[in-house]
């Protein structure tokens, strides 16, 4: 792969930044992901025609305008030696930029390691025409539907707090959801009711913080009303009524997110409806809330603007709530089924085929964990072993490093009660660095960032910390050989080092170091002489 070409080579086609960015304003629509490029020079007549040589000689099947177009959407700089690489390293290049964006291009990153997996050169092609923007396409919604859904929850606290009559300040809103409840907890203003909720809430887990926050404070506060007016009805049951209908209004006016005032509790009931679709925000003009207000203030019975206030309003808002958090779930389950079907083309991903399906089977709240950047570390950790002849009835024995920087890699057996261990003896099992396809390169778990490598011909394999340079690259590429020859273990194979020399079988030297053993030249060398390597469940806790 030809990244770092003389500065002189380099041409001046420039394709403007590429900017996604969620906007949450606590009052207005948020969430638009806007793609500016600039104008594209025209690429200097060197470099065009050794495009159309490379594409003649058939190495790139995609022309200029499509790979610049594609280079946009990641933020490449689609310079001369990145327009001349192959379909699929071009991908590759795609593929890293796509890493570095983290969950922003997710679906990206996912058609990238699908189409840089495959050896059909259509399917490269159609991923640089077409494949990454429509995989753009669904990680800009899905920003969308994310920031929109923060928005919603940053609403939510202001509604929570305009229900039980705590005022709204910038610091109890920039709390974390547990902080947030704690400070309603011992806030004055909350009854025993919305405590007793805020107890219950704080002993569960996140999705219960949540739903105490957009739900479940202000329905505790209306028992806290109740139960003052059961006792106020029993002396003065007009008073009480009164007391029943501004309770249902301040409710209905923190749905809306407006500031409840005298004038608006002494309106009648379809005039303070009304009132609520006047003022309304811009962004609830379009929500089950508004639409059922509508529909209450056009009616001409008491009984409807009554049934609005007291149980609609909030019935509204639960299936805007609803609604929002569906559409953002449906688009995770949709890249989690996209990484689940990539990762399932490839026996060395279990733990990420197996994290995946869990995901998908308990809920929309494991499956963003699942999304998250921590999550899929988690998800992509396995153990390698090496089947060790020399030793004992040939054991499997695990691979692990020191967690030193050019230390050699070790092999032997890893004790359950040795936690440190274990984690050295884990790596995420990745797409080859040098984007070589159908081939890996495995980072260790627990020291980001460094990766297992060969180091010369015959030389140690070591745990190095991957510098980016092509060089690195090359050297931390594993290929599997004759995967399924060993009995019984569909993820083993003979994982052969990618070095000066393409092929190198790996060894284990008598202090139980891997080193590279020379060039692979038959496949009975491999048999008779080398240990197969098997991709097994993570080692770490």
């Amino acid at each position: 792969m030809r990244r770092n070409a003389p500065r002189q080579v380099r041409t001046t086609v420039r394709r403007g930044a590429v900017a996604t960015t969620a906007v949450a304003a606590v009052l207005a629509v948020s969430g638009q992901s806007t793609v500016s490029a600039a104008p594209v020079p025209a690429a200097p007549a060197a470099a065009d025609r050794s495009v159309r040589a490379a594409v003649d000689a058939g190495t790139i099947g995609t022309d200029e305008t499509q790979r610049v177009n594609a280079a946009a959407v990641v933020g490449l700089d689609p310079t001369a030696d990145v327009l001349l690489l192959s379909d699929s390293d071009f991908i590759h290049a795609l593929w890293r930029k796509a890493n570095e964006a983290g969950e922003r291009l997710d679906s990206v990153r996912t058609a990238a390691e699908k189409a840089v997996a495959s050896t059909a050169d259509a399917d490269h092609v159609a991923f640089i025409v077409t494949g990454i923007h429509e995989a753009h396409q669904q990680d800009k919604q899905r920003e969308r539907d994310k920031a929109e859904a923060e928005r919603a929850a940053r609403l939510a606290r202001q509604q929570a707090l305009l229900a039980i009559g705590i005022p709204s300040t910038p610091e109890l809103l920039g709390l974390s959801d547990d902080n947030f409840i704690r400070a309603i907890l011992r806030h004055e203003a909350s009854g025993p009711e919305v405590r007793a909720a805020a107890t219950r809430a704080l002993l569960a887990d996140a999705a219960a913080w949540r739903e105490f926050i957009v739900n479940g404070a202000r329905e505790a506060h209306k028992k806290d009303v109740a139960k003052e007016l059961e006792e106020l009805e029993e002396k003065n049951r007009k008073e009480a009524e009164l007391r029943r209908n501004q309770a249902a209004r301040k409710n209905v006016a923190a749905l809306f997110r407006i500031p409840i005032s005298q004038s608006l509790l002494d309106m009648s009931d379809d005039d303070f409806i009304r009132e609520m679709l006047r003022l309304a925000p811009a962004d609830l003009k379009d929500s089950e809330l508004y639409r059922a207000a509508q529909k209450a203030v056009l009616s001409t019975k008491a009984v409807d603007w009554l049934d609005f206030l007291y149980t609609g309003a909030d019935a509204a808002y639960k299936r805007d709530d609803a609604a929002r958090r569906e559409k953002l779930a449906e688009a995770n389950r949709v890249l989690a089924r996209q990484i689940l079907d990539t990762a399932k083309k490839s026996p060395f991903n279990p733990h990420l085929v197996s994290s995946a399906e869990k995901a998908l089977a308990a809920g929309d709240v494991q499956v963003a964990e699942f999304l998250s950047e921590a999550g899929q570390r988690r998800a992509r950790r396995q153990s390698l072993s090496l089947r060790v002849q020399s030793s004992p009835a040939e054991k499997w024995l695990p691979v692990y490093h020191s967690g030193v920087n050019g230390a050699a890699a070790t092999v032997g057996p890893v004790s359950p009660q040795n936690i440190p261990l274990r984690g050295a003896a884990t790596w995420l099992v990745l797409p080859a660095l040098s984007g070589k396809a159908g081939c890996f390169s495995f980072e260790a778990a627990n020291k980001s960032g460094h990766y297992l490598k060969g180091t010369t011909d015959e030389g140690l394999v070591v745990l190095g910390a991957n510098n980016n340079t092509a060089a690195f690259e090359n050297s931390a590429t594993w290929c599997p050989g004759l995967q399924g020859w060993v009995p019984g273990k569909t993820s083993a194979a003979w994982f052969l080092w990618e070095g000066t020399k393409k092929h190198h079988q790996v060894k284990v030297n008598a202090r139980n170091e891997l080193f590279t053993a020379g060039w692979y030249g038959e496949w009975r060398d491999l048999l008779a002489a080398y240990p197969a390597w098997e991709v097994t469940p993570p080692l770490a806790p």
